[in-house]
Order: structure tokens, then sequence, then C-alpha cells
């Protein structure tokens, strides 16, 4: 069954996302490509303050629009101070129309924690965490370039229990270098024994511009290549880690709603579901990406820029108005990701064209290698289109003429 996120959006703006960009980290781990770096107090201070002119600025277009939810992300937001967050909290609640039932969302690092913290996100109307332990291994956490130990992580996840938190994520990420299946089961069933509501469980990706792409770049193109190598997981091996995550967590009763994400019963993340199924949302912060009535557009992503006074102006950059090939392609590509597909009716109320008239020949071709299946919905990945799923989404590009 799917999720009631996921119906048709009504015409106008009539509900709005948001996301908010905190670029900061104690340290900056060895995989991550993300547009985040440490920083001293003063620039996370003009930061703030720049992304509270930023905040009265935007809001002005959305003042009417209900949000239904709120996702601080990083970075390591929770580095800040409980002060600060409160402030930021404020200012979103003065300046936009926060729903009462918003889903508003933080992430955590463990090591960053403390019950003065999470009193304060509380307080603020926060009501879900994203905690990164990303593994539950001392040896896989040091080589990772983590900052916390698993105890640290345990000791951070009962604490916000103990405070009342009833929505806490747990962030993990499998294939690491070194790493064995049984390594990788050791944290999942760690991971089970403290029952958060949603787990996010990606694959390690060696990204371009970061320390591991430097020490494991070659192992990769071997991997890739078929040929053996020893710094990183064999294919075989990361099937192997894949199906335990699957397996292991429906047999615990989390529903895998997208190709990374596997909730309890109700606690799928909106802020997720939102971004697959082409919802409006807006991004403040540095970097920030935005889609709004079928324009994407973003903030800078040089932090001197960002703060300099001038660019008070010019918030949003890189400006793209999707044409309706375009808005086609995202709503197969990003919608297919999610578990029950995407819906034939959307498509027809969204397109004015059914799926068939414009990718019969592409659903016809998927259908026979058992990459997609037809549902009472529309289409949906099956577990072999899932396996080579960045394959099947290439074919939904349409070519122009």
């Amino acid at each position: 069954m799917c999720l009631q996120y996921m119906a048709a959006e009504e015409k106008g703006m009539e509900e709005l996302e948001l996301y908010v960009h905190i670029p900061f980290c104690k340290k900056k781990c060895s995989y991550c490509d993300f547009l985040s770096a440490p920083a001293e107090e003063d620039v996370q201070n003009a930061y703030l303050k720049q992304m509270d002119k930023e905040i009265s600025a935007v809001s002005k277009d959305y003042k009417d629009v209900s949000v239904t939810s709120v996702f601080i992300g990083g970075g390591t937001p929770s580095i800040l101070e409980a002060s600060k967050v409160q402030h930021l909290m404020q200012q979103l609640r003065t300046h936009f129309a926060l729903a009462e039932n918003a889903e508003i969302s933080i992430e955590c690092n463990p090591g960053t924690l403390d019950a003065g913290k999470l009193r304060a996100y509380q307080s603020s109307g926060i009501n879900r965490l994203s905690i990164g332990m990303q593994s539950a291994d001392a040896r896989e956490l040091r080589m990772l370039g983590r900052i916390h130990t698993h105890k640290q992580s345990a000791d951070s996840y009962m604490l916000a229990r103990e405070m009342g938190f009833k929505n806490i994520n747990i962030d993990l990420i499998s294939a690491l270098p070194g790493q064995k299946a049984r390594d990788y089961e050791r944290t999942l069933l760690e991971i089970l024994k403290l029952r958060p509501e949603h787990i996010s469980a990606y694959s390690l990706i060696i990204e371009e511009g970061t320390p591991f792409f430097e020490q494991y770049q070659k192992a990769q193109l071997m991997r890739e290549k078929g040929k053996a190598q020893s710094l990183l997981p064999s294919e075989e091996e990361e099937r192997a880690m894949y199906v335990l995550t699957k397996e292991l967590l429906k047999s615990e009763g989390y529903m895998r709603y997208e190709i990374s994400n596997y909730a309890l019963d109700g606690f799928s993340c909106r802020h997720n579901i939102g971004y697959w199924t082409r919802k409006n949302y807006l991004g403040i912060g540095l970097g920030a990406a935005s889609l709004i009535e079928n324009v994407r557009f973003s903030n800078s992503t040089d932090l001197k820029a960002y703060l300099d006074e001038e660019f008070l102006s010019e918030w949003h950059v890189h400006r793209e108005r999707l044409d309706l090939h375009a808005q086609m392609e995202e709503f197969m590509f990003l919608g297919l990701r999610m578990m029950c597909g995407v819906s034939s009716q959307e498509f027809y109320e969204q397109f004015s064209r059914t799926l068939e008239e414009v990718y019969g020949a592409v659903l016809e071709k998927q259908l026979k290698k058992d990459l997609i299946k037809k549902t009472d919905r529309g289409y949906s990945l099956t577990d072999f289109g899932i396996d080579v799923s960045n394959y099947v989404m290439s074919e939904y590009l349409i070519e122009k003429s």
C-alpha cells in the first residue's frame, strides 16, 4: 500500500517543505563529499546571522503556504549551541507558516549531543532526530574518520529516548573498505537492538575529492572491471550486505519504502518522500537547492560569497525552469526509487499524456527484462531492477529532437 504523502500535488502552492543547511562539522570524515567543513565560532555566528536575513527575504513569497516538514541538515547541525538552534527555529516559525503537525528533523552526530541540546530541540518543536551512527565497529569508525565510538552512539540514542523523542532515524553505511558481510551483520544486529523508527542504509560510494578517493580509486576501478583487489569488498560481498539489510530489517518489521530507506509503520520520512515525489521544497543556506513549481534553483556553494552583504539581493543562482520533458524524466527516475513506484494516474494528471504514450517502448522492454513490474497504480522496480537501478533510470531520459 502506498503512503499518504504520495498523492498527486494539488494545483497551486498550498504546501511547502523546508531544508536548512548547516555546513559545519567538528571534523571532515574521510568519505564525505557534502558541502561541509570545520569552522571557528565567529564564522558560524556570521553564517547564522546571514541565514536570518535569507529567511526573512525569501519567506515573503510563501507567507500563506503551509510548511509540512523542516529538515535541518549538514554538516553536523548538532555542533551548534542549543540557543542557536532555538533561535533558528524561532526565525522559521516567525517567517513561515509551520503546520501544527509538521515533521521537524535535525541531523545529529554522536559525541555532539547532550541533555541540554535535546531539551532545547524539544522546546523548539523539533520532533525527529537523525543520528549518524554509520557503524557499530570500532575499526570501521576510525577508518571512516568518525569522532565517536559505538558506545557514544548508543548512549546518545538512549539519552534521546529518555528525554521523550519518539521518532529517531539511524544512518548506516555498508561496503566499507575491509568490511565483510559478517562484520556488517553485527552492526545491523546492534542497531536493531535499539529499535529506531527509521533506518537509512547506504552503500559507500567513493567520491572524487575525498581522502577515500585518493586511497581507493584504483581498487574501485579494478572492482568495476571485475578484477581481483583486496581493499574494497567484492561485488559478491557487497551484494550479501545488501541482502542482509533487506531481509533482516523486513524480519524486524521495517517497511522498505525507498531504495535506501526503511521505517516502522507510520514513520516514513516526509522530507525523503517529498524529494522523491517532487513536492515543492525550499532550501535555505549555503548551497541549498530548491524545487518550486518546476523551477530548480540553488544558493552559491561559496561560503565567502554567501557571507557577503552584497549577496543579499542574489540568494538564488543556477536557476532552471524545467521543460515538460525534464519534468517527465524526473517523475520517472525519482519516483521509481519509491518501492510503490510511479502512478499512471498522477502522470496523466500532471502531463495530460499516459505513461504508455510517452514511455511505451521503454516500459515494454523493461517488463520483458524483469526490471520493472506492472502494479495496480502503475509501475515499480523489481528486485533485479533495484540492483541495476542506475541503468533502469537512465532509460527514461527523453532524446530531444
